[in-house]
């Protein structure tokens, strides 16, 4: 049987990759005052970016329940003996400790591995990816999850945010905080190592931040595949692509959205770039 892979929404993977690849995606819950939405599936991005913008609370989120995990692990044990579910950072999520209490109640006798990616965003996403593909083509449960221990450490990420406003609000901020000083001055520049985020650098302007995106790509080496992040920028994030592909032969070049759950921490304006 053919083993199956799980992750959550913040993986931000494209809606067409989900289906081409028949990966499931456990949504996390994002709450505007007393309203809860899944994360993708009763709030789209739009929607998501509006209510951001104008409403007078600012929106907080939490993880899948285990029972939520429960549900999918049951389902998905109809269909094979074996599932490896890979969840965002345990450093920023209680995410991946639901899914290992998801593991223990669900008592299926189906051989469930669940996986922390110590990412997020595409970053999370490209590792699912990787192992959907080699669960597609029909590889066991253990040289999937040797790819994905190979693959974790090759994970690159790079983000642009707009400002630090919406991380320090959501109380993801983490050692980025040190940037805080000039928030409103500049444009900070954040990376992930060991599932943390860390400052890297600052920008005078997003223009000059995206010109160190494409630095942060330019000078890479061995990519195997990549993901364009963005928030509400499409345009931004599609010229980008542009010019990357001008100057690389990347087989997978993903140009992706980021979601609700994580839209929440990121805000408007928020770009980025993922590599493996």
């Amino acid at each position: 049987m053919t083993v199956k892979i799980v992750t959550d929404s913040t993986a931000d993977l494209p809606p067409q990759v989900i289906e081409e690849l028949g990966i499931t995606v456990v949504p996390l819950y994002v709450r505007f005052g007393t309203n809860v939405y899944h994360d993708g599936v009763d709030i789209n991005h739009d929607e998501f970016y509006k209510k951001l913008r104008t409403n007078a609370s600012h929106p907080s989120t939490s993880q899948p329940t285990p029972e939520d995990f429960v549900t999918v692990y049951k389902k998905l044990s109809e269909e094979t003996d074996d599932i490896i579910s890979i969840h965002l950072t345990g450093k920023l999520s209680g995410t991946y400790n639901s899914a290992l209490q998801g593991k223990q109640l669900a008592a299926t006798g189906c051989r469930i591995e669940v996986v922390d990616s110590l990412s997020v965003s595409m970053g999370l996403g490209l590792i699912a990816i990787t192992a959907a593909r080699l669960a597609a083509a029909g590889e066991s449960v253990q040289n999937v999850l040797a790819e994905i221990k190979q693959a974790i450490p090759q994970v690159r990420l790079l983000a642009l945010f707009d400002s630090l406003r919406y991380l320090y609000r959501g109380g993801r901020i983490g050692k980025a905080k040190a940037l805080l000083g000039s928030v409103l001055n500049v444009k900070p520049l954040i990376t992930m190592r060991d599932g943390e985020l860390l400052p890297v650098s600052q920008a005078r302007t997003q223009t000059k931040g995206i010109e160190r995106l494409f630095d942060f790509a330019e000078n890479a080496f061995n990519i195997r595949e990549m993901a364009i992040v963005h928030s509400t920028t499409p345009e931004k994030a599609g010229k980008l692509r542009e010019r990357i592909e001008s100057i690389f032969n990347i087989k997978h070049l993903h140009l992706s959205r980021l979601g609700p759950a994580l839209g929440v921490h990121g805000g408007p304006g928020t770009m980025g770039i993922v590599f493996r």
